[in-house]
């Protein structure tokens, strides 16, 4: 049996980052296990610009943002295993996993950060009716046949969903001569950001078609088109109004799942919105020691916001290993009225030095809607903003004075108001 201070299950951007904060706190004994064949997690496919903006000032694409993070873990000498599958994982920090290199590895860490990231919903969670026909495709297998593998998934399609995968895969089978029908998207609103529909749809004039859903699949061997039709108020298609789109391929960018098959078996409580898990402000779990960061704790809009909350794990776990984490008074912090849910879940305010971003998502548009955050009953942030939408992540600052004016409070409240 290996032992490890600090073992980092996954090496995308997230426990690239953890990794990076907590050697530069002064933990040597520390482990990456990844199982790809090498670093960088998505980056590695995502060859599109954007990247980068807060953590780097400057624009990079997802291999160049990758690169800069695997470039640090050699600097530093961070041990990592690639091709290293994680099998199982108990709540004593007990870890199996396997590689064709090692054979079958048992690993004792004293701490361990959750980053394996987060996977595609696949057809099967959708219940489309249809054929079941070759020609379907989740929007990031797409993209990595396209970008990493030089294949082309099909020449004339429709995308079902207006994540934010969906969107730029949309804009890239553009670029390389297929012909993109329609985004369609069942929400009355897109559930990707507003920069990638103005970049990725509007500059190439391809239809958002919202509160639509595709209806049925025709096709025996490959797929011969689909049916779309508008839905109503209650998400229940309009089949009057159905429309036949011909069609050799159907990509499918409804909704990312963070990867917490892992999290289970070490019985880590997962809020049942995110199906992340829930943590303080630490992003420790309700297992000692077990941290969680990234696309496994709650689907991120942006690398670079992956990349800060990861560093936030990787020093309180150096906290926790050094016995300065403070587990006592927690306050529960909730999303109530339009706000959809918010991390971290709990709060010690003992180990606030200074200030905590509140990281949430609201549940519908609003517009000209105030953000309120409330210690029990008392209003502490009244802030009117011009526009908060599901498909971007929003934040706001609570600071050490609030919580020590607040010092009895039992819980902390997320509110959406009108004035």
């Amino acid at each position: 049996m290996q032992e490890f201070d600090l073992v980092i299950i996954g090496g995308g951007p997230a426990g690239l980052a953890a990794a990076v904060a907590a050697k530069e706190q002064g933990i040597e004994n520390l482990l990456i296990l990844e199982r790809e064949n090498k670093l960088g997690g998505i980056l590695n496919q995502c060859i599109h610009n954007g990247f980068g903006l807060q953590v780097f000032k400057e624009e990079l694409t997802g291999p160049e943002y990758a690169d800069r993070f695997i470039n640090l873990v050699k600097e530093k000498k961070i041990r990592y295993k690639t091709n290293t599958m994680v099998i199982d994982l108990s709540k004593d920090k007990l870890i199996t996993a396997v590689s064709k290199t090692d054979g079958i590895l048992t690993i004792q860490a004293k701490a361990i950060i959750l980053a394996m990231g987060c996977r595609e919903r696949p057809r099967g969670a959708l219940n489309i009716p249809g054929a079941r026909c070759a020609g379907i495709f989740t929007a990031g297998t797409a993209q990595k046949f396209v970008n990493i593998e030089g294949m082309m998934p099909g020449k004339n399609l429709v995308i079902l969903g207006s994540g934010d995968i969906g969107l730029i895969m949309a804009r890239r089978m553009t670029l390389e001569g297929a012909h993109v029908n329609a985004v369609v998207e069942l929400m009355p609103y897109s559930a990707g950001l507003t920069r990638n529909i103005v970049q990725c749809l509007d500059d190439y004039e391809i239809p958002l078609k919202l509160s639509h859903t595709v209806t049925n699949i025709v096709g025996k061997d490959r797929l011969e088109g689909v049916y779309i039709a508008p839905v109503d108020e209650n998400r229940k298609p309009i089949l009057a109004e159905e429309e036949y789109i011909p069609c050799d391929t159907l990509l499918l960018s409804v909704g990312l799942l963070p990867e917490n098959e892992l999290s289970k078996k070490a019985s880590v409580k997962l809020s049942p919105i995110t199906g992340g898990a829930e943590v303080d402000e630490g992003r420790e779990t309700n297992v000692d020691g077990i941290f969680a960061c990234g696309n496994v704790l709650h689907v991120h809009d942006l690398v670079d916001n992956v990349t800060e909350e990861s560093y936030i794990a990787g020093k309180a776990a150096v906290k926790y290993l050094k016995g300065l984490r403070i587990q006592s008074d927690r306050i529960e912090v909730k999303a109530k009225d339009g706000a959809r849910y918010v991390v971290p879940k709990y709060i010690n305010p003992r180990n606030i030095e200074k200030s905590l971003d509140l990281s949430f998502r609201v549940k519908d548009i609003y517009k000209d809607h105030y953000l309120s955050v409330y210690f029990d009953d008392s209003r502490a942030i009244h802030h009117k903003r011009k526009i908060m939408a599901p498909g971007e992540m929003q934040t706001v600052k609570i600071t050490s004075e609030m919580l020590n004016a607040h010092s009895l409070c039992s819980e902390i409240s997320i509110v959406i108001e009108k004035e």
